[in-house]
C-alpha cells in the first residue's frame, strides 16, 4: 500500500506538528543508510508481526530528524522544538525504525518526518489541516479530505489526558495519506477499526498515568487556589510533555512503528486486483450479489450473535477438552480416519459417475427434472451421499436457479427449494409423489452384491446402495427433451473427454443458453412483444420445442438483479425512439 501513516500533535507553542510517521520504500535504502551503522551497535531487537521483521538498527540520523538545523533540511528548525521533547518523538541521534517484508522486499521506515522534501510538504500540510480546519463535529473522530495535488487523507483526531495541560488533555491525530482516492475510501472501514484500536490503547495508558497523578497531586484544586497569571506567561512556562511521558511507555515509538507497518501491509493485502477476461458471467454476478446479501445479513445479526457466542464457545472448548482428556480416544484415531475415508468414497464424484451408478434411463429422468426446475427429492441415511449428489446435479443449472436444503426432518415445499434431502422416515405428501413437477430418489440397501458395474475393485464403493428413481411424470425414452440435455448426455458418453473437459463443456452450454434467456427476457419482459413475435424469436434461437421453452422460462428466474436492473434502466422511451425516426 503506497501510503504514509503519521501521528500528529497540536502544540500550544508551535501549532500542529508531526511527531512520528511510517512510509513504504519499494527501492533499496540510500547509500548513506549504512554509513551510520556502528560496530558497537550490533545488538538488534527483532520483532515479528504479520510476516514483518523489525530491526532497531537502520541507518544514519538524517537532518530531517533533527540532527542538524541546516537550511537544506525539510524538517523544522531546532529553535521551533518544544522543551522536554513535546514536539519530538525520537531523541537526537536515534536512527529510527525499519521493518523488512521478506515476501515482497518492501521496507517500512519510521522517523519523525519524511526525508523527501515533497513528501515532507504533503505530510506537513495534512497535519495542519487535520488539527485545524478539517475537523469532525466534537473535534474527535474520523474525517476524509484532500485533493489530487496534495493527496487524500484519512484523519482520526483524539484527545490524550494530561494533568498539566489546559483542560487536562492534549490534542492528537493519526492520518493516512495516499494519492489513490478510491482505494482510500474503500479502506475506510478497515482503517477506522484498526486506528481506533491504536487510539484506545494510547488513551488507556494515558488515563492510568493521569489518574495516578491526580490522586497524588490534584491539579484542579491547586489551580483554583493559585493566583491568576497572564495566559501567555502560563503558556511559555508550561511546555507540552512528550507522549512517552503521558503514557509512561518507553517503548511507545517502537510499538507505534510495528502497528503502523502492520497497518500498511495489511491494508495493502486486503484488496487485490483480479483480471477478468471479458464481461463477467451471470453465475459470477449472482454469486457476488449473494455474498453482498450475506454480508448485510451478518452485519445485522452481529449484536445478537455476540451475546450468544460466549456460551457456545465454552461448549465447544469443553467438548474439545473432554475428548482430549478421555483415555479411550487415543485408541480411536485410526478407526475414525478409516471411517471418514470410507464415507468419502461412498459419494458421487461427477455427473459421469452418477450416470454410471443410476443407469442411463434413470439419470436422464433425473436430469430432465433438474433442468426443468422441478423439485428433486433424495431420501437417504447418508448425509454426505445426498450432499455429493446435489453438488453434482447443481452444475447443470445457473447459480441463481439453485435452492438447496441439504437435509431435513420434514418435507419442504417446492417454492423453498428445488433440491431437498430427507431422512428415510420422513413422509412425503401423496400429491407430491404423484406430481409431474417432482422426482424422488430413494437410496436403499442393496439386495445383491452389485447392482451396477463396480467402479472400484474394493468394497468401498456405492454398490452397497440401490437407487430407485420415481416420478409422477416419467420421461419417455423416445422423448426428445431439451436440447441442452442431449448435448450433456453426448459429452458424458464420450469417453475421449475427461471429467475436467466435461465440466468446461457444461460451463459453455450454460452460458450459451443463458444468452438465449437474456434475449428472451429483453424481448418479452422489457419490450413486451406479442406472442407471435416471441414464437418467431424462439424459432430463431433454436428453442421452439416445449421442453426448451419451459427450460428458458425457468432459467429466467436465475438472471442476476444487476442485469435485470440494467435492462430496465436502459429501456428507450417512446418519445426518444420517435425523435430518432
Amino acid at each position: 500500500m503506497n501510503a504514509i501513516v503519521a501521528l500528529c500533535h497540536f502544540c500550544e507553542l508551535h501549532g500542529p506538528r508531526t511527531l512520528f510517521c511510517t512510509e513504504v520504500l519499494h527501492s533499496p535504502l540510500p547509500q548513506g543508510a549504512g554509513s551510520g551503522d556502528i560496530s558497537g551497535q550490533n545488538e538488534q531487537a527483532e520483532e515479528e508481526e504479520g510476516g514483518i521483521q523489525m530491526s532497531s538498527r537502520i541507518r544514519s540520523h538524517s537532518p530531517a530528524e533533527g540532527a542538524s538545523a541546516d537550511s537544506s533540511s525539510p524538517g523544522p528548525k531546532k529553535s521551533d522544538m518544544c522543551e522536554a521533547s513535546g514536539c519530538r518523538s525520537l531523541a537526537g541521534g536515534h536512527p529510527g525504525y525499519v521493518s523488512h517484508d521478506k515476501e515482497t522486499s518492501i521496507k517500512y521506515v519510521s522517523h519523525q518526518h519524511p526525508n523527501h522534501p515533497q513528501l515532507f510538504s504533503i505530510v506537513r500540510q495534512a497535519c495542519v489541516r487535520s488539527l485545524s480546519c478539517e475537523v469532525c463535529p466534537g473535534r474527535e473522530g474520523p474525517i476524509f479530505f484532500g485533493d489530487e495535488q496534495h493527496g487524500f487523507v484519512f484523519s482520526h483526531t483524539f484527545f490524550i489526558k494530561d494533568s498539566l495541560a489546559r483542560g487536562f488533555q492534549r490534542w492528537y491525530s493519526i492520518i493516512t495519506i495516499m494519492m489513490d482516492r478510491i482505494y482510500l475510501i474503500n479502506s475506510w472501514p478497515f482503517l477506522l477499526g484498526k486506528i481506533r484500536g491504536i487510539i484506545d490503547e494510547l488513551q488507556g495508558k494515558a488515563l492510568k498515568v493521569f489518574e495516578a497523578e491526580q490522586f497524588g497531586c490534584p491539579q484542579r484544586a491547586q489551580r483554583m487556589n493559585t493566583a491568576f497569571t497572564p495566559f501567555l506567561h502560563q503558556r511559555n512556562g508550561n511546555a507540552a510533555r512528550s507522549l512517552t511521558s503521558l503514557t509512561n511507555d518507553e517503548n511507545l515509538w517502537a510499538c507505534l512503528h510495528t502497528s503502523f507497518a502492520w497497518l500498511l501491509k495489511a491494508c495493502g493485502s486486503r484488496l487485490t486486483e483480479k483480471l477478468l477476461e471479458g464481461a463477467p458471467t451471470e453465475d459470477t454476478l449472482v454469486q457476488m450479489e449473494k455474498l453482498a446479501d450475506l454480508k448485510e445479513e451478518s452485519e445485522g445479526w452481529d449484536g445478537s450473535e455476540e451475546e450468544e457466542k460466549p456460551s457456545s464457545q465454552a461448549d465447544v472448548v469443553e467438548g474439545q477438552e473432554l475428548s482430549k482428556s478421555s483415555p479411550e480416544t487415543s485408541l480411536m484415531p485410526d478407526c475414525n480416519s478409516w471411517n471418514v475415508a470410507h464415507r468419502r468414497l461412498s459419494v458421487f464424484r461427477s455427473l459421469r459417475h452418477m450416470r454410471q451408478v443410476l443407469g442411463a434411463s434413470a439419470f436422464r429422468m433425473l436430469a430432465w427434472h433438474v433442468l426443468m426446475g422441478n423439485q428433486v427429492i433424495w431420501k437417504a441415511r447418508d448425509v454426505d451421499l445426498v450432499q455429493s449428489a446435489f453438488d453434482v446435479l447443481r452444475t447443470m443449472l445457473p447459480i441463481g436457479c439453485v435452492r438447496i436444503i441439504p437435509y431435513s426432518d420434514q418435507y419442504e415445499e417446492a417454492y423453498r427449494c428445488n433440491f431437498l434431502g430427507l431422512s428415510p422416515h420422513v413422509q412425503i405428501p401423496p400429491h407430491i409423489l404423484s406430481s409431474e413437477f417432482a422426482v424422488l430418489v430413494e437410496v436403499r440397501a442393496a439386495t445383491r452384491s452389485s447392482l451396477y458395474p463396480t467402479l472400484f475393485d474394493d468394497e468401498q464403493s456405492l454398490n452397497k446402495y440401490e437407487f430407485v428413481v420415481t416420478s409422477g411424470s416419467p420421461v419417455a425414452a423416445d422423448r426428445v427433451g431439451p436440447t441442452i440435455l442431449n448435448k450433456i448426455e453426448a459429452a458424458l458418453t464420450n469417453q475421449n473427454l475427461s471429467v475436467d473437459v466435461v465440466d468446461q463443456c457444461l460451463v459453455c452450454l450454460k452460458e450459451e443458453w443463458m444468452n438465449k434467456v437474456k434475449v428472451l427476457f429483453k424481448f418479452t419482459k422489457v419490450d413486451s412483444r406479442p406472442k407471435e413475435d416471441t414464437q418467431k424469436l424462439l424459432s430463431i434461437l433454436g428453442a421452439a420445442e416445449e421442453d426448451n421453452v419451459k427450460l428458458l422460462k425457468f432459467w429466467m428466474t436465475g438472471l442476476s438483479k444487476t442485469y435485470k436492473s440494467h435492462l430496465m434502466s436502459t429501456v428507450r422511451s417512446p418519445t426518444s425512439s420517435e425523435s430518432r425516426n
